[in-house]
């Protein structure tokens, strides 16, 4: 299996990009573990959990069908043909390219965040205006394609909390890159977009080592450097998947 290794500032953590096989389908995955030990993340697919791994894949389209219909079996199955588990592993999918994967890190004295972001728009909406066509029944449904995938890394472990508030502060500066590059909704053309309808957030805790971070909103340092790294990653990876720009750059 062919890997590409991710260099970050952040310490304790492994990043990598996987070049693997998984049902005769090529398979790109990242991959971030943690030195062989387990830590606290909240995911927007899987809950509060400790785990040794997170992981961001790319789902070809030949494999979204059954990836749709069947995603217990297919996050099981292709765990597993990596020699990873469910048990050790938070996971989401993604139809974008693991390869256009953005990387932006910010440090304040001793706070440091890192954001790995991967992003497609074909599904963009707006919260709160559009209408949806999809109903869960059974834990299935039909493939939707774009999806925006965020994991958060940080140096300082955070309150369950702060690791909930994590996740309004990074979806608030994604909103805000989707509206600096116009991105609009597919429905609703006329309105500017807040996110695709399927996109997740993996938000890891630092180690368990010292007084958590209680707070992550907008007006403390760690809120922002949150939102600049997801701001400033979102609209990176759009760039790389889709080719999009600003016609006047705000604060990068």
């Amino acid at each position: 299996m062919e890997k590409r290794a991710i260099r970050l500032k952040i310490e304790g953590v492994k990043t990598e990009v996987l070049y693997h096989k998984y049902r005769n389908c090529n398979i790109k995955s990242l991959l971030v573990s943690f030195e062989g030990e387990k830590r606290r993340v909240l995911s927007t697919f899987d809950g509060y959990r400790r785990v040794n791994f997170v992981a961001n894949v790319h789902v070809p389209p030949s494999l979204s069908d059954f990836c749709m219909k069947s995603y217990p079996r297919f996050k099981w199955g292709l765990l597993r043909s990596i020699n990873m588990t469910i048990r050790d592993t938070s996971m989401i999918s993604t139809a974008a390219d693991i390869d256009n994967v953005a990387v932006h890190e910010r440090a304040f004295q001793e706070f440091s965040i890192c954001c790995l972001a991967t992003g497609g728009t074909g599904n963009a909406l707006r919260s709160g205006l559009d209408k949806a066509d999809y109903v869960e029944r059974n834990g299935k449904f039909e493939y939707v394609p774009g999806t925006i995938n965020i994991i958060l890394l940080s140096s300082a472990p955070f309150t369950s909390g702060a690791m909930a508030r994590a996740i309004i502060t990074a979806t608030e500066a994604k909103s805000a890159a989707l509206q600096d590059l116009d991105v609009r909704s597919v429905s609703s053309p006329g309105y500017k977009a807040t996110g695709t309808g399927t996109d997740n957030i993996i938000v890891v805790s630092g180690k368990d080592n010292g007084a958590p971070v209680t707070w992550t909103g907008g007006h403390t340092k760690i809120g922002e450097l949150i939102g600049v790294c997801t701001r400033l990653a979102v609209i990176e990876a759009l760039a790389k998947q889709e080719g999009r720009s600003m016609a006047k750059p705000i604060g990068t």
